[in-house]
C-alpha cells in the first residue's frame, strides 16, 4: 500500500483515495487524479527493474540515484506485488482513453479499455493466495490495518498539499482535504491539541533546512508513536534523527516520557542516501554529525521562544480536577460552629459565632499592582506554603514555587556556563561527605567538570569526599545531599552521552538543590519576583524533570464550577 500512495505522489496527484478490506489482506485499492498511464507505460510499469523516475540526462550514469527526488524510483513495486497476488491496474491520461490491464501471480490475465476519470487506480487483491507459507507469516487483519493507517497518515502529513481519504471495511477513518498548512495537517492526523501547545520550527544551516511544529515539553506521551520524521518529503525512521529530538529536549521532559514532534528536513540529496533499505525508511547521512546538531539547535531555539509556555489542558479537565462535596453542620477547625450552607447571613441567630480567618494576609502598603501586563499575573496568596496562587487577567494562576524556581536556577547555572564557569562560595570550614568508594570513583573523575559548577571538592581517602565549595548560585545549599545525588546521577549516565549532555545533567541536579523549597513561606514580594523571572526565562513552563510548573483555571473553568455557565 505505501508504494502504490507513492506512486500516486509521484505521478502528481492531488488527491488520493486508498481503501482497504481485511487490514488490506483481502484487498487495496489506491486511487489518484494524477497524469495517468498510456497502455505502452502500464505494461512497462509491470516489467521488473523497468522505472520512468530516472532523471534521463542520467540514465546509466553512476549518480543518478542520487540525484532522484522521487519516492519510488528502482520499478520493483508492481511487478513484485503483480507476482504474489492478483494486480489490476486501471489508467487514463486527460485527453486519451483509458486502458486496463490485470496481472494474476505473475500472468497477464486480460488487458481493453477502460472507463474512468483522469488518473489512475490499483487494486491488489488475493495477496499470497498461492503462497501460504508466506500468507501465515502475515499478522491479524488489526494489526495490518495499523500499520496501513500509519503508513498513511505520515505520507498525508509530508504532503499538505494533497487531499487524502482512507476506508477500511467500509468505514471511513481518515480524511484530509489538499491545500492545508503544515501545522493544521500535523495537528489534524495526530492531536488535536497539538495547534494549541507547539511552537513552529524553522531553522536554516548552510544549505540545510529544517521545519516543522514540535510539542511543548510538557505536552508528551508514553510512547513515541507521535514523532514524525521525513527526509527530503520522505518519511523515515532513523536512529541519528531519533537521538537528536531526545537531546534536544533533555532536562525538560521526563525520562520515561516523549515528545510530540513532526519534523521536515531538506537537504542536498548528493548529502543523503536514501537507498539503504528496501523499504526506504532509512537514510544515510553524508554529514551525521552537522545534522543531528541542526536538529537539536533548531528544537532548542523554538522551544526557548515559547518562553514560560505550558499546556494548558481544555477546560473539562480542569472541572475533572475538583470535587464538589456536601457541606455538614458539623464543628469546624478548633471546635469553631460552622453554618449550615442553607443558612442565610441574615437567618442565623444573634449567638452565632463566625470562625476566625485560617489563612495568613499580610498588609498592602501599597494598592496591588494590575495583572494586565504580566501573562502569569500577580500573586495573591500562598497554599500549603507550597503553591503560589496569582491572578491572571483571563482566569486563576497556580506556580509550584520549588518546580519553577528549580528551572529558573538551572537557566541561571546554564547562563553563567555560556560565559565561562559559575563561581564558587568557599566553604568556612571543608565538609567530610561519606560515600562508597565507586561513587568517589565517579565523582573523582569528573572532578573538573564539576569544578566549572563552582564544586569544588577533593577525594579524601578511599571512602570520602571533602567539599571545599560550592555554587555561588546555589546559596546555603546542603553539600552532603548535593554531592550524594551528584554521585548518583553520574551513575546514570551513558558514556555515549557529550559532554554538554552530561554537564545539563549536572546542572540539572544542582539547581534541584539551589531551589526555593515547598513548605516556605514566601512574602509577597518573593512570590511576585518569581513570577516576572518565569515570563522572561526560556523553558520555565516545566521543571528540570518534565513536570509543569504551572496551571490555569481560566474564568469560564470557575464559572462552571459554580454553575453559572
Amino acid at each position: 500500500m505505501k508504494e502504490l500512495v507513492e506512486n500516486a505522489l509521484d505521478a502528481g496527484a492531488l488527491r488520493v483515495a486508498v481503501t482497504l478490506a481485511e487490514g488490506g489482506l483481502a484487498r487495496i485499492e489506491v486511487s489518484d487524479d494524477g497524469c495517468g498511464m498510456t497502455p505502452d507505460e502500464m505494461a512497462l510499469a509491470l516489467e521488473r527493474h523497468c522505472t520512468s523516475k530516472l532523471p534521463e540526462s542520467l540514465v546509466g550514469e553512476e549518480g543518478a540515484i542520487e540525484a532522484v527526488t522521487t519516492l519510488g524510483f528502482r520499478g520493483e513495486a508492481l511487478p513484485s506485488i503483480a507476482s504474489v497476488a492478483r494486480l489490476t491496474v486501471e489508467s487514463r491520461p486527460r485527453g486519451r482513453d483509458g486502458w486496463r490491464r490485470t496481472v494474476d501471480n505473475g500472468a497477464l490475465a486480460s488487458e481493453g479499455p477502460a472507463a474512468l476519470p483522469p488518473g489512475t487506480r490499483v487494486v491488489m487483491e488475493e495477496l499470497f493466495a498461492r503462497v501460504p507459507a508466506r500468507r501465515k507469516f502475515l499478522r491479524s487483519p488489526r494489526a495490518e490495518y495499523g500499520a496501513c493507517l500509519d503508513a498513511v497518515r505520515r505520507l498525508a502529513m509530508a504532503r499538505p498539499d494533497v487531499g487524502f481519504t482512507l476506508e477500511h471495511d467500509g468505514r471511513r477513518v481518515l480524511s484530509v482535504p489538499p491545500g492545508q498548512d503544515r501545522p493544521a495537517r500535523v495537528a489534524a492526523l495526530t492531536d488535536r491539541g497539538l495547534a494549541d501547545n507547539a511552537v513552529a520550527i524553522d531553522w536554516v544551516r548552510e544549505d540545510m533546512v529544517l521545519g516543522g511544529v514540535a510539542g511543548l515539553p510538557t505536552f508528551h506521551r508514553g510512547v513515541a508513536d507521535h514523532q514524525y520524521l521525513f527526509v527530503n518529503g520522505r518519511p523515515v525512521r532513523d536512529r541519528l534523527l531519533i537521538g537528536a529530538i531526545r537531546g534536544a529536549y533533555a532536562e525538560m521532559m521526563p525520562r520515561d516520557r516523549h515528545a510530540v514532534v513532526a519534523l521536515f528536513l531538506d537537504l542536498p540529496p548528493r548529502d543523503v542516501d536514501v537507498n539503504v533499505h528496501p523499504a526506504k525508511t532509512e537514510v544515510r547521512f553524508r554529514d551525521p554529525a552537522l545534522v543531528r546538531g541542526l536538529i537539536v539547535s533548531g528544537l532548542r531555539r523554538a522551544l526557548d521562544a515559547a518562553g514560560h509556555r505550558v499546556v494548558q489542558r481544555p477546560a473539562e479537565d480542569a472541572l475533572a480536577r475538583w470535587q464538589a462535596e456536601p457541606v455538614a453542620a458539623l464543628a469546624g477547625p478548633q471546635g469553631w460552629p460552622v453554618a449550615s450552607p442553607s443558612t442565610s447571613l441574615f437567618d442565623r441567630s444573634p449567638g452565632f459565632v463566625a470562625p476566625p480567618p485560617q489563612a495568613r494576609a499580610e498588609p498592602a502598603w501599597n494598592p496591588p499592582p494590575a495583572s494586565l501586563v504580566h501573562p502569569l499575573g500577580v500573586a495573591r496568596g500562598q497554599v500549603a506554603k507550597t503553591y503560589v496562587v496569582a491572578e491572571a487577567t483571563d482566569g486563576l494562576v497556580i506556580v509550584d514555587q520549588h518546580a519553577a524556581h528549580e528551572r529558573l536556577v538551572l537557566e541561571r547555572m546554564r547562563a553563567a556556563l555560556a560565559g565561562g564557569r559559575i563561581a564558587a562560595q568557599a566553604l568556612l570550614l571543608p565538609e567530610v561527605v561519606e560515600l562508597d568508594e565507586p561513587a568517589c570513583d565517579r565523582l573523582e573523575a569528573r572532578l573538573d567538570e564539576l569544578a566549572e559548577f563552582g564544586l569544588e571538592l577533593e577525594r579524601f581517602g578511599p571512602r570520602a569526599m571533602l567539599v571545599r565549595a560550592t555554587p555561588a548560585l546555589l546559596g546555603q545549599a546542603d553539600p552532603r545531599g548535593l554531592v550524594a545525588d551528584l554521585a548518583d546521577e553520574l551513575a546514570a549516565f551513558d558514556e555515549a552521552l557529550s559532554l554538554k549532555e552530561r554537564l545539563d545533567h549536572v546542572a540539572a541536579t544542582m539547581a534541584c538543590h539551589g531551589s526555593v523549597r515547598a513548605g516556605r513561606i514566601l512574602s509577597v514580594a518573593e512570590m511576585n519576583a518569581l513570577l516576572r523571572e518565569m515570563e522572561a526565562t526560556p523553558h520555565s513552563g516545566q521543571c528540570n524533570h518534565g513536570r509543569p510548573t504551572w496551571v490555569k483555571l481560566a474564568h469560564g473553568d470557575i464559572e462552571r464550577l459554580f454553575g453559572r455557565r
